[in-house]
């Protein structure tokens, strides 16, 4: 009985309802990994995540895997999983001991400007920054799933997409957290008669869960795609309905916005932490950047000594985060148009100068941290899913709509949802975005631009072999997020289960808040208030699907703190 209870009140201190559609961890193994040998998918969505194992089980590899859970998140996670937005993706061949990055991050419109979220007054006009047409970006998500298909899959894309177009034109069951948020999100959503049509009954009535949930002008465009490929979406009919829509609405997006899209493939940012070889995203990403930064800076302290979230680990590591999103706000943008001074930040010789800043007593007020010069030493909505197959590839993978549901409007007659990236830009440099991120001119709007992202997805190599992968969705708390699984993996001896558990924190810099989550002890919390912290409460921060290759046994594991997410292996 004793025992029976402690798991109960285990499973309330996850902060979300536990319903009968949502799996979980038993009671025997709520902090034990799903095991595998054969390949694994970890996805915020159970669907999803079947979709990708069955794709394994056809044969496919980890890349015809991930294409395939990319498209079927579109459809059965809206607020997230996409085709109208963009994102990144890192992946590993073991075949050809490759491991790379695709960005296929939003791009501004070619009728963009600098102004053109400012008022007459000069202030930024947050609606039509992050609720109208002109809010979105000209979107990558097809051109990078279907790039990577391509040049590291096996499968043709009309093979991928097809459980993605089944889901669409049959439908799934309907979420309890679905219907919740449909219902949250009913003023904005229906401020948009497309999206309205899409989401919500004819007669006013919400969708229950339990019902059976249809997209048919979804499974329209994604069987456009299954016969043309990419070039249905950026220069065929769904491109033109999108244009026709803009046209309609106000919105500058033109065909040759979309004709002139291009994925970028790059070298991830690297760096080393106590032996183990880290693999993240380049910009415009800032995730992979200041990762390698703030571990770069924690490795000189002895933080499995002093213990997983004591006040002495979590103060060093609250002031690495700040040091590092001061650099973000003045140091990152697209590097097309802007000189990010990636090998200095990621440099150990910086990481020692910023560590003479950081004071073992007391917090340093963000209002005396500056940006660095690291030059000197040159040589929100979002998914992830994570995807591992039995000849060692690993795909990690993040994209974003930016806020749940995007702008909230659905491009007429193509049940696509749009994105409002144009948000992560800086409207006006110094103000800060909807996230509380501070940017300036490295992240101003140009024509063409990328705007800078949280998005880390992110691989750890031990003796240079894949060890683990993951990332999280959560705007600007996903780098820090991502941190802490590293963390929580390398110094704390922490299985892939335990990891995702554990209590997070965070700081970014500005405001000057230290947050966290429901689960530190009122001692800590003290002693963190002692050496000058804020603290600030916050229920939960993201929700990262991760997998580690471990014992020659694949171990992953889904982020509790969001319903409906699942991890399956064979």
């Amino acid at each position: 009985m004793k025992l029976r209870f402690t798991i109960i009140l285990l499973l309330i201190s996850i902060n979300h309802c536990i319903i009968a559609q949502t799996p979980i961890y038993d009671a025997a193994t709520i902090h034990h990994p799903i095991v595998a040998q054969n390949g694994m998918v970890a996805t915020q969505h159970n669907e999803a995540t079947k979709v990708g194992v069955e794709i394994l089980r056809k044969g496919g590899n980890a890349v015809d895997a991930a294409v395939a859970v990319g498209f079927s998140l579109a459809v059965v996670l809206p607020r997230a999983g996409n085709i109208g937005g963009g994102g990144f993706m890192l992946l590993h061949s073991e075949k050809e001991n490759k491991t790379t990055s695709i960005n296929y991050r939003e791009m501004a419109p070619g009728a963009s400007d600098k102004d053109m979220f400012l008022d007459e007054n000069g202030d930024v006009d947050n609606r039509a920054f992050n609720l109208s047409y002109n809010s979105a970006g000209v979107p990558g998500t097809v051109a990078g799933l279907a790039y990577a298909l391509e040049k590291y899959g096996t499968m043709s894309l009309e093979e991928v997409l097809q459980p993605a177009i089944r889901l669409a034109e049959d439908g799934f069951e309907m979420t309890y957290d679905f219907s919740r948020l449909l219902q949250s999100y009913e003023n904005r959503l229906k401020a948009c008669p497309e999206t309205e049509k899409v989401f919500y009954k004819e007669n006013n009535e919400y969708y229950q869960p339990g019902e059976i949930f249809k997209q048919p002008d979804l499974a329209w465009s994604l069987k456009q795609i299954a016969k043309n490929g990419a070039k249905a979406f950026y220069e065929g009919e769904i491109a033109k309905r999108v244009v026709e829509d803009m046209k309609e609405n106000g919105g500058i997006m033109r065909m040759e916005d979309f004709a002139n899209y291009q994925v970028e493939e790059a070298e991830p940012v690297w760096g080393k932490y106590r032996g183990y070889e880290i693999a993240s995203m380049p910009p415009p990403s800032s995730g992979g950047v200041h990762v390698v930064q703030m571990l770069n800076i924690l490795e000189q302290y002895p933080l499995k000594y002093l213990g997983h979230n004591s006040a002495e680990t979590l103060h060093f590591m609250a002031e690495a985060m700040k040091l590092a999103y001061a650099d973000r706000s003045e140091h990152l943008g697209d590097p097309a148009f802007w000189d990010v001074p990636v090998e200095g930040l990621a440099s150990k010789e910086y990481a020692d100068d910023l560590r003479e800043k950081v004071n073992r007593y007391s917090t340093t007020p963000s209002e005396n941290i500056k940006p660095g010069n690291p030059v000197d030493y040159e040589s929100n909505e979002t998914t992830h899913f994570t995807v591992v197959d039995k000849a060692g590839n690993v795909v990690s993978n993040t994209y974003t709509l930016n806020f749940s549901y995007g702008n909230g409007i659905v491009a007429k007659g193509t049940g696509i949802l749009l994105n409002n990236e144009m948000g992560d830009f800086s409207a006006k440099p110094g103000t800060p975005n909807a996230f509380g991120l501070i940017g300036g001119e490295a992240n101003s709007i140009q024509p063409g631009k990328r705007p800078l992202s949280s998005m880390t997805p992110t691989l750890v190599f031990k003796n240079k072999k894949p060890y683990l992968a993951t990332g999280s969705p959560g705007g600007s708390r996903i780098i820090t997020t991502v941190l802490q699984i590293i963390l929580n993996v390398i110094d704390h001896d922490m299985n892939i289960a335990e990891a995702s558990h554990a209590v997070r924190i965070h700081h970014q810099w500005l405001p000057d808040v230290l947050y966290a989550e429901k689960g530190l002890s009122h001692d800590t919390k003290q002693l963190l208030a002692q050496k000058g912290h804020i603290i600030l409460q916050r229920s939960v921060m993201g929700s990262t699907q991760s997998i580690m290759l471990k014992d020659g046994y694949i171990l992953g594991a889904s982020d509790p703190r969001r319903p409906d997410g699942g991890t399956l292996g064979f």
